[in-house]
Parts: C-alpha cells; sequence; structure tokens
C-alpha cells in the first residue's frame, strides 16, 4: 500500500528562506520516517547544526515504492526572496535498508546532483552532510544502515547557469552551504551583515589594522588552506565590494588583501564593484581591453572576446602563449589594486592599501598585484608558480 502526503503549496517559513541542504534534508527524513512505518508526513522537524530547538520545514509528499523496500520523499525549495535559480526546485530523496553499513550512512548523487570532476564523488558540503546525519541518526536503530540517494530533476540543467563547472563541478547542482538560512549576496541585508561583521573585527582588541577580504565560499575556504586566518583576519564579501572597500577603510583597516576567483574579481578590473551578475557582467570585454593594453596582438583579442567563458579564454590564451596568458592575468590582478584605489578616491578614502590575490578553478593561488604579492609575502603565502611566471 502506498501512502501519499498532500501536496504542500506554502512554505514553512515566511521571510528568511532555507538553503538547499534544509530542503533535501527535509525529504530525506521524510523518506526515512515513512520507511520506519510512520504515516507519510507534512512537515518535518530538524535539527540544526549549531542551532538550539528544531524547525519545521515542509515537504510535498512522501511514499512507500517496491512493496516496502525503498521510499521516496519530494520537497520543494524555498530560498525566500531575492534571485536564487532554486526557487520552485523539486528535490527527491530515495531511502533504502542497507545491512552492509551497519547503522551508517551512504548519500549517493544521483541524477542532477553535482559531482566533483576530478573522482566523480558527490559534492557535497560539511554543513550539508551533517544536517543529513543528524536528522536520520535518530531513525537507525529501527533501519539499520541506510542508502540516501539524492535526485534533483532540472539540476543538470540550472547547473549551466551557475559557475559550478569552474571549481570542477560537474552534472549538477552541488548540495553546498554553510548554514540553513539564505544570505542572498546581492541583498542589502547581506551587505549590512558583512559590516556588522566588519565592525566586529575591526574593534576586536588584537586588530592590527590588516585584513583579507573574500569573495565567496571557494575563496573563504582557500583562504583557510591557505593558513591566511592564522595571520590575519578573514572576511567573506558576497557582491557589495565596493562598498565594503570604503567601510574597510573607515573603520581604520590599513591592508585589505582580496582574494578571489579570477572570473569574479576580473569584473572589479573593468570598475564594476556590484559583482552580481544580475547587473553587469563585461569579463571578456575588460579582458580585452587590458589585453590591448599589454600589446597583445589583434588576432588574439578577437579569440579572446569569443570564448564562451573566462576560464575558456584563459584555457586557450595558456595553450596559445603560456608566457602572454601569464603577464595578462598579472596585469588584471594590477588592475583590481589600481581601480580599488580610485574607487576609495571617489569617497575620500586615501588610508588603505589594497592588494589583490586571484585563483582560477582548480583553487590553486596564480596570480597578484604588485600589493598584493607583498601582502600575501607578509603573511608568508606562495603563489602557485608554473614555469610561465
Amino acid at each position: 500500500m502506498i501512502r501519499m502526503a498532500p501536496i504542500a503549496t506554502t512554505s514553512a517559513f515566511s521571510g528568511t528562506g532555507l538553503t538547499l541542504p534544509v530542503w533535501v534534508a527535509a525529504a530525506a527524513r521524510a523518506a526515512a520516517l515513512v520507511l520506519a512505518g510512520s504515516a507519510a508526513p507534512t512537515s518535518v522537524d530538524l535539527r540544526i547544526p549549531s542551532e538550539q530547538g528544531l524547525r519545521r520545514v515542509q515537504v510535498n509528499s512522501a511514499a512507500l515504492l517496491n512493496g516496502g523496500e525503498r521510499s521516496l520523499a519530494i520537497s520543494i525549495c524555498d530560498p525566500g526572496q531575492g534571485l536564487d535559480l532554486t526557487r520552485g526546485l523539486e528535490i527527491w530523496v530515495l531511502v533504502s535498508r542497507s545491512l552492509s553499513l551497519q547503522n551508517g550512512l551512504r548519500i549517493r548523487a544521483g541524477e542532477g546532483v553535482g559531482r566533483l570532476e576530478q573522482d566523480g564523488s558527490l559534492c557535497i558540503s560539511g554543513f550539508a552532510r551533517e544536517l543529513l546525519e543528524l536528522n536520520l541518526r535518530d531513525l537507525m536503530p529501527v533501519l539499520g544502515g541506510m542508502d540516501v540517494e539524492v535526485v534533483l530533476p532540472r539540476g543538470r540543467e540550472l547547473a549551466q547557469r551557475t559557475s559550478n563547472s569552474a571549481f570542477g563541478v560537474v552534472d549538477g547542482l552541488a548540495l553546498i552551504g554553510t548554514q540553513a538560512e539564505v544570505q542572498t549576496s546581492a541583498s542589502p541585508d547581506q551587505l549590512q551583515l558583512a559590516r556588522d561583521q566588519l565592525r566586529d573585527l575591526t574593534e576586536s582588541s588584537g586588530f592590527a589594522g590588516r585584513l583579507t577580504l573574500v569573495i565567496g565560499e571557494n575563496g573563504l575556504d582557500l583562504a583557510q588552506q591557505l593558513g591566511l586566518a592564522a595571520q590575519q583576519p578573514l572576511l567573506k564579501s558576497g557582491n557589495w565590494i565596493g562598498p565594503l572597500l570604503v567601510a574597510a577603510a573607515e573603520a581604520g583597516v590599513r591592508e585589505l588583501l582580496v582574494l578571489g576567483y579570477h572570473g569574479k574579481l576580473i569584473k572589479l578590473a573593468g570598475g564594476i564593484f556590484h559583482t552580481h551578475h544580475h547587473l553587469a557582467d563585461a569579463r571578456l570585454e575588460v579582458l580585452a581591453a587590458l589585453a590591448v593594453q599589454e600589446g597583445i596582438g589583434m588576432e588574439s583579442v578577437r579569440a579572446l572576446l569569443q570564448a564562451a567563458s573566462i576560464e575558456e579564454a584563459w584555457c586557450w590564451f595558456q595553450a596559445h602563449d603560456a608566457v602572454q596568458a601569464m603577464g595578462l592575468w598579472m596585469a588584471v590582478a594590477q588592475a583590481v589594486e589600481r581601480r580599488s584605489e580610485t574607487y576609495l578616491k571617489r569617497y575620500g578614502c586615501t588610508g588603505m592599501r589594497v592588494g589583490a590575490a586571484l585563483f582560477n578553478r582548480d583553487r590553486q593561488l596564480r596570480w597578484a598585484g604588485p600589493e598584493g604579492e607583498l601582502m600575501l609575502r607578509h603573511c608568508g603565502v606562495q603563489r602557485h608558480q608554473q614555469a610561465a611566471d
């Protein structure tokens, strides 16, 4: 007998939306509950890492499959207000018993879920994995080991509108995120949150006037791997980079190292200081303009403009002329520094040095401007070197 929950049409929360891992965990728990013999729920109470109490999250349907050997639950992602491509995304989670796991949990990437290109493994953040383990653990005495397969029917399609492939994630959307609530990087609320964090950092007793501004989760992760966090505070930025530069200068920061993916920071080299793709792009045009300034031939400039992406342009130029390619991207980093200085002067801020450090899709720290190079050396960090350097 198949038991189906009625279709839910509204989220259990209003205001702030919830990240994709939360909706995956909700569907996983609903599927596990049905497999354990419970009636199909219309909502589940989730435990969130580092939070007190429970959060109630709706699910759309849940059912037993294959004569009760497997179960399926579906949730619909609601990221709240703002621009988010996961809005309305259907999430399917299939759960089955697995005696071989012995009260363990295996999470598998089904159709539409991102995998790491290097080894084909599921691309999942520590928070997302912990969230699943935390909300399935109490059912293991009943079910034993569980095999959990996540399916995002539109994941492969939507992933083409993200920068996932630039970071080696293929076949779908990654199950990433570091918290339950959505922080929209283009929203004024996100800017205010970053300003509040900046104030806390600069007002702390041990603050020495140096700060690293990291762009996005990949920048934050790389900064921690490089040991920058042990040398000076880290502040994660969304897309409001320009206002944060001004806020940092006004807060007394003397040296600011800006660390980010080259496909994002190149916008600053073109004078674009709010970097959300819905507002401005022009990355290939900026790259072509800098190539002209560097004296690169027009045939190569035209080839750069015809590339489908910044990453494709870099790969083509690297294969065509590795020395010129390296020189061009070092010029991009220097332009980020120069444009940042001009931006700060526009708002009367002249007491802060800005250094730029850029990494590629393999998360290798490859390029830096003159100021960025000095700041990296001060922190004991070296760029990834190749023969073309």
